[in-house]
């Protein structure tokens, strides 16, 4: 009987062993936001660093950073609570029983699985530390180092079967430092000293210390993703109503093109005319003045730019004159406090999230290099990106562009630019000179169902009016027998006050316009609260 109960223990306790969890994972608390952070130190930065996530620190100065997808602290609220969170990490971290001592040489091709090592003495990475968690999502790995920490050139620790960096930390009593060209991943917890990143350095974690400056040079370092940690989605995307409809739009101010410019969506003005566009080119609706059409779209535009204008930001980037610059953004809702330089490129960076939003508002004017480039990466969908601008906009000669633009001002798009999104305004002429526009136009919009484009013979024509021009009348004849008692017909004069209105009651219809003096007009067949047709009517004397 003792040998059955003695045989069925350890069977028991051998089944349990695979599944015993080695290690455990702190609680950063709000230190968890930090990519660079010291309780007590300076945070410094030469070079052009890609950072995610807050930087600072409680006691001292953080110098020689540019902007920051995260936000700065210095010796706020937000930094004393981190100090306060980041010693009780460090704690938990110390007070963790070693499963595993380790030599002070670290990688050279080695493989370790989830655990807590020990290093007794000063440790150095040198070329690459595979770390595997053997396809268990939660496999957590601690690094007790009890001295300094180095990494040789070009070294990397790399994750297998399912590792993240979110669950790999790393305590070290003394200096850390890495050489150029290290990819390290995990949170860096330095007790007492000092963190040094240099140039070509990647880091997928946290660089933190209790005590000591941390210094950067030319680094990419971002905040790990998982483990817990929210899933970034954005804020909710602004109404554009009618003014979705549009690829070039102004609420007041005339719009212009010179030379070959290809538009997809409608192009006009609500105030001004509009000219220079080959209708073959425009894949919409071309508004040479104002209409129906072009009054509810300003309408609809202003609403949109008061969402945007009150929507509070996530991340203020603290130097407008710095944008661009291989930037990398995540979704959120950035705001730039002044008269914004693009330079180079900038990376929007969804996170694999397809239907993540991305809000950039911009206090002032907006110009970009000629070149510049905003470059979408991770799913991120030009429809998902809008730029508020409190001010005129200036996209240079061959630049590529991507996400709406609601401005308060002028925009000018330069030969050659590539817009993949809309050019909107609520005040100010569009100047635009053989450029590429490429707008995801909803498909209850008019230039999605079909519909002729004024002047555009290749359109397919729902509607005829003939003859036209005429002088006293004309006939409107609706090809759908379907849609007649459902279809009302709107004529504008050119100013785009509306003159006429008439229900649509049999297929074939005698418009009498002997009231109304002659010139050209614009015409709107609208059925189920959508425009079946547009064009244009010429009445002679």
């Amino acid at each position: 009987m003792k040998n059955n109960l003695l045989n069925l223990l350890t069977a028991v306790i051998l089944f349990l062993i695979p599944t015993i969890l080695f290690g455990q994972a702190p609680n950063l608390g709000t230190a968890a936001g930090f990519v660079l952070f010291s309780t007590d130190g300076a945070i410094g930065n030469t070079g052009i660093s890609q950072l995610t996530g807050k930087v600072g620190t409680n006691n001292g100065s953080s110098t020689g950073f540019g902007n920051v997808n995260g936000g700065m602290h210095d010796n706020d609220g937000v930094t004393a609570q981190a100090a306060i969170d980041l010693l009780l990490a460090y704690n938990e971290l110390n007070d963790e029983i070693a499963d595993f001592a380790l030599a002070p040489l670290l990688g050279n091709g080695d493989t370790l699985i989830a655990g807590v090592y020990a290093i007794s003495a000063a440790a150095t990475l040198n070329l690459d530390l595979f770390l595997d968690a053997e396809n268990d999502p939660n496999a957590v790995f601690v690094f007790q180092i009890a001295g300094p920490f180095s990494t040789n050139a070009d070294s990397k620790i790399k994750l297998i079967n399912g590792a993240k960096a979110c669950n790999v930390f790393w305590k070290v009593e003394g200096l850390v430092s890495m050489a150029s060209g290290t990819k390290m991943r995990g949170t860096i917890i330095a007790n007492n000293a000092a963190i040094e990143m240099n140039t070509g350095d990647t880091l997928e974690g946290r660089a933190l210390t209790t005590a000591g400056a941390v210094t950067v040079s030319g680094v990419l370092a971002y905040t790990p993703v998982g483990c817990g940690s929210p899933s970034l989605s954005g804020p909710n995307a602004p109404v554009l109503g009618e003014a979705a409809c549009y690829g070039i739009f102004s609420s007041d101010g005339p719009i212009v093109n010179a030379g070959i410019s290809t538009v997809n969506g409608d192009v006009g003005a609500n105030v001004g005319l509009t000219s220079g566009y080959d209708p073959l080119l425009v894949t919409g609706n071309i508004h040479p003045i104002p209409d129906g059409s072009t009054a509810q779209s300003a309408s609809d535009l202003l609403l949109a730019y008061n969402y945007l204008n009150m929507l509070p930001h996530d991340i203020e980037l603290l130097y407008p004159a710095q944008f661009g610059g291989n930037l990398v953004l995540t979704p959120h809702t950035y705001a730039l406090n002044g008269a914004t330089t693009f330079t180079d490129t900038l990376y929007l960076n969804a996170m694999g999230n397809a239907n993540a939003v991305f809000i950039i508002k911009i206090n002032g004017a907006l110009s970009t290099s000629t070149y510049s480039k905003v470059i979408l990466v991770n799913g991120t969908k030009a429809e998902n990106v809008y730029w508020m601008i409190n001010g005129a906009v200036d996209i240079n000669d061959y630049s590529v562009f991507n996400g709406t633009i609601v401005s308060q001002g002028a925009i000018n798009l330069f030969t050659g630019v590539t817009l993949n999104g809309r050019a909107l305004t609520g005040v100010g002429a569009i100047e635009t000179a053989a450029i590429d526009g490429n707008a995801l136009i909803p498909a209850s919009c008019p230039s999605t169902l079909g519909v002729q484009t004024l002047g555009q013979s290749n359109s397919v024509e729902k509607v005829t009016v003939y003859p036209n021009p005429f002088r006293t009348y004309t006939n409107i004849t609706i090809k759908d027998a379907s849609q007649i008692n459902k279809s009302v017909l709107h004529v504008y004069n050119v100013f785009g006050a509306e003159v006429m209105n008439k229900v649509i009651t049999s297929q074939s219809t005698t418009l009498d316009t002997s009231n109304l003096p002659s010139g050209p007009y614009f015409y709107k067949v609208i059925g189920n609260d959508k425009t079946v047709q547009s064009g244009k009517m010429i009445i002679q004397q």
